[in-house]
């Protein structure tokens, strides 16, 4: 009975210590980042411009990528009303890597306008003085690539 009591109250203080810490650690966490008054709006206002530019960046990519497979289009209907199989294959091979060209130079012009966004967000967030808890930063690597 005596040794029922002893391991009653050993598991009982056991816990009693463990809320004590986990409790302790609670309130350091959520007290230990002090986050000066304008560094939120300042955070959010950059947020803003680098969405707003990235947005553009995704639909000139798109318009770029339409384009190319529009002229394609126009090339390869342009190259199978050629008179003689010889002419077919070249204006269906240009027609091809003339459209290559066209996405490649699209994709170039999203990834540089991508990670000019991103810089500039970077360059602005560090600006605000914010920690780097409150800003989205991390989250870089799930953006939208290109090949």
């Amino acid at each position: 009975m005596i040794k029922q009591i002893v391991g009653v109250s050993m598991v009982a203080s056991l816990l009693l210590v463990g809320a004590a810490a986990f409790a302790e650690t609670d309130s350091m966490t959520s007290g230990a980042v002090r986050v000066p008054s304008t560094a939120l709006p300042c955070v959010a206002a950059a947020v803003a411009t680098r969405e707003a530019a990235l947005a553009t960046a995704v639909t000139t990519h798109a318009s770029a990528i339409s384009a190319a497979y529009s002229a394609r289009a126009t090339a390869l209907a342009g190259a199978y009303a050629k008179g003689t199989n010889a002419e077919v294959r070249a204006s269906v091979k240009v027609s091809w890597s003339d459209f290559r060209k066209a996405v490649e130079a699209a994709n170039k012009t999203f990834k540089t306008s991508k990670n000019a966004a991103w810089a500039t967000f970077k360059t602005a967030a560090k600006a605000c003085k914010a920690p780097s808890s409150v800003t989205d930063s991390l989250n870089a690597s799930l953006e939208v690539s290109v090949q």
